[in-house]
């Protein structure tokens, strides 16, 4: 009979024990109406995890924690980054957003025509990110990013990206700039014969102009085609964003005769070929226009409302859209 009670106890301190740990397990550990940051840096053990979870603020025993981790055989698959433990997220729920990386994620969107100035304005401003290129020159940040003597303008892809909660702004940034090399290098490869573009540098730079110069989709080839025909015939491009674009932030919105007739490396009024740079951000569809332009005749090109375009093969018909869709005169 002894044996018997002495097995029956066991057997009830064994249902009693899984019981508990069930419980334990489906028990919240975050703090209510509180989110906790975690960090697991790389390499932690198993055991530095659970330290780390109780010291985020966590209501849990580090031990035990750290006792499930081990029986889970998991321990090993706990991924390195930074974390959220909401107010709701129990031990089992914690592991598995461990094991499964399921990290804290931000996202920005870069816009297409920003230039870099307003890149790093708008990642200047995000939270739960550390700023590391805050204080870096334009130059320092480009080494920075493994693009020694590389201008950083246009470089970026226009997108919309996740970043992991306390990771580094350079990591964004090379994300961006990784997007932008596999779009050239798509593009480029996809180019129309004949063009007058002979670099993936100089598509990028005419797809910032064709970026800027218009956002309908019906006139970006179009718009294109004017330039290449323009390079073509040694013709200057005469864009105005590049004209504002060389002002930088004297421009106050008004660009005027004198601005024009103004020489800088981008006054494209003064001087012949296309900018020494990009002049903003381009989008996938300016890049394509860039690379296949429609085929055309027209030299000039004037807006002539509701975002579009009326092109022109000789200066007379353009002056007549001119008098016509900017000054009114029919």
């Amino acid at each position: 009979m002894a044996v018997i009670r002495f097995t029956l106890v066991l057997l009830i301190a064994a249902l009693l024990a899984a019981v508990a740990a069930v419980l334990w397990l489906g028990h919240p550990i975050g703090r209510e109406g509180q989110t906790l940051d975690l960090l697991v840096e790389n390499g932690a053990s198993a055991q530095a995890v659970a330290q780390s979870v109780t010291a985020a603020g966590a209501q849990v025993d580090p031990t035990l924690l750290y006792a499930w981790f081990r029986l889970s055989g998991r321990s090993r698959l706990i991924k390195a980054g930074s974390y959220e433990i909401e107010s709701d997220v129990n031990p089992r729920r914690l592991l598995e957003k461990l094991v499964n990386g399921e990290q804290a994620l931000r996202s920005v969107t870069l816009v297409e025509g920003w230039n870099f100035r307003q890149v790093r304005q708008a990642i200047g401003k995000l939270p739960d990110i550390r700023h590391d290129s805050r204080d870096m020159s334009e130059q320092q940040l480009m080494q920075a990013l493994g693009r020694a003597g590389q201008h950083p303008e246009g470089r970026f892809f226009p997108d919309t990206y996740r970043y992991a909660k306390g990771s580094s702004d350079l990591a964004l940034l090379q994300a961006a700039l990784k997007a932008m090399d596999a779009q050239i290098a798509q593009v480029w490869e996809a180019r129309a014969p004949g063009g007058q573009l002979r670099s993936p540098d100089e598509l990028l730079t005419l797809a910032s102009i064709v970026e800027k110069e218009t956002g309908a989709a019906a006139d970006r080839s179009k718009v294109s085609a004017v330039f290449h025909n323009r390079l073509r015939v040694g013709m200057r491009m005469q864009t105005d964003p590049t004209v504002i674009y060389g002002m930088g932030e004297a421009f106050d919105g008004n660009l005027r005769k004198a601005d024009l007739q103004r020489d800088t490396p981008y006054n494209t009024y003064t001087r012949a070929g296309l900018p020494p740079t990009p002049i903003a951000m381009p989008g996938r569809l300016a890049l394509l226009a860039a690379a296949q332009p429609a085929p055309s005749d027209a030299f000039y090109f004037v807006a002539k409302g509701e975002g579009l375009s009326h092109f022109s093969v000789t200066l007379d018909e353009h002056n007549r859209a001119v008098n016509r869709y900017q000054r009114g005169n029919p």
